[in-house]
């Protein structure tokens, strides 16, 4: 069946241009510039804003659901309610936790993977540094262990993308290689590392950055640590959480300016609370309160106090993206968009309007707030028609 979206401002990877889209099952088959043609099956949408589905690489929660639960119903309301919220693509981030708890969670998530709910699994810890762990319980984290690694893959059954790791670490460097081996993303985050030991595992393989400049030893101008190893290797893309609160906008501002829309991948880190009001949560072990949208590890917790994920969803970093950031809309859904679709090794299928890749949009007002959403040719949220 074919579907055509007409009266639109369409950003592509190069530009912004008022035009058109023709969808034929699920896939973007033409994209035209002007009116449109006329069909049965044309749908004027007024002039809205069209971008690219959202990929999320690193999220745990949501809805008062949480992926590290490994409650596969909890998982599925996160994922729709993501989804909800532009995102059609994103992978579950687990916490740190006992080897047994992990790998049932991968297990159950690796179901939801195999229906395509999921995109992938991540592994945020456990080979984490305690002196950085943030949100992760440190009576949980382990040196770098490559059969209980190999023991995780198993249970993910194929499923797992990202791996989370302190270079700094004993035996770290050679689970590093043994993840970029098996197509597993190794990501360098929650560290203690200086500048020569991060990249010592970015030239072991790894090639992402967990949430830049958190959980991690800050710019120094004769220590320079991992944030300038990171931001200046072309090697690797930088994760970002533009939620006003983990990162002041200069600080993106200059991490967007070093790497660029092709090496930022904007996230969520989203835990539980997203989506709901201030209360008590959980993430994985940790007791977590929200208070004014911002959530920290309760005060009972060890680290008490330490923010604890988000209550971010994508559209609202893309919003502020846009506004606090400055990007174009361009800028804003390469980095929102494609970028992170190319970290996963998606961009093939989905991360920008192109022909011939799966229709996964997200209709855009004024506002840029989400007038609707579609995944592979299917309004998963419908637009209201325009005002006249």
């Amino acid at each position: 069946m074919s579907m055509t979206l007409s009266d639109l401002r369409v950003v592509t990877p190069n530009e912004v241009h008022d035009g058109w889209l023709t969808i034929e099952d699920g896939r973007i088959t033409h994209i035209g510039r002007g009116p449109g043609p006329r069909n049965g099956n044309g749908h004027s949408l007024g002039g809205r804003v069209i971008v690219p589905g959202f990929v999320d690489i690193h999220t745990h929660g949501g809805a008062g659901g949480s992926y590290p639960d490994g409650d596969p119903e909890s998982a599925a309301a996160v994922a729709a309610f993501h989804l909800g919220h532009g995102s059609t693509t994103s992978i579950a981030s687990l916490v740190t936790a006992s080897p047994e708890a992990l790998a049932r969670a991968a297990s159950a998530l690796a179901d939801l993977c195999e229906q395509g709910v999921l995109a992938g699994i991540h592994f945020e810890g456990p080979y984490i540094a305690k002196s950085r762990c943030g949100a992760h319980d440190p009576a949980k984290l382990r040196e770098p262990d490559r059969a209980e690694f190999r023991a995780l893959l198993k249970a993910g059954r194929g499923h797992v993308r990202m791996l989370t790791i302190a270079p700094e670490l004993p035996d770290a460097l050679d689970l590093i290689r043994d993840a970029a081996a098996e197509g597993v993303i190794a990501a360098i985050g929650h560290c203690d590392a200086g500048y020569e030991q991060t990249i010592a595992g970015i030239d072991a393989g790894a090639t992402v950055a967990t949430h830049l400049y958190n959980a991690m030893p800050q710019l120094g101008h004769r220590a320079p640590g991992p944030i300038a190893a990171l931001l200046e290797d072309e090697r690797i893309t930088v994760e970002l959480i533009n939620d006003g609160v983990h990162v002041h906008p200069a600080m993106l501002r200059l991490a967007a300016h070093q790497a660029g829309p092709g090496r930022t991948a904007l996230i969520t880190d989203a835990m539980g609370a997203a989506g709901m009001g201030d209360g008590r949560y959980r993430l994985g072990p940790m007791t977590v309160d929200v208070a004014d949208g911002v959530a920290r590890l309760a005060g009972g917790d060890p680290g008490g106090g330490s923010i604890a994920g988000s209550t971010l969803t994508m559209d609202m970093a893309f919003r502020r993206t846009v506004r606090e950031m400055g990007a174009s809309l361009v800028d804003a859904a390469l980095m929102a968009s494609l970028t992170p679709a190319r970290v996963l090794g998606l961009d093939h299928r989905v991360g920008s309007i192109s022909v011939g890749k799966d229709a996964d949009l997200v209709l855009l007002g004024d506002d840029l707030q989400v007038d609707g959403v579609m995944k592979r040719g299917t309004w998963i949220t419908e637009p209201q028609p325009p005002s006249p």
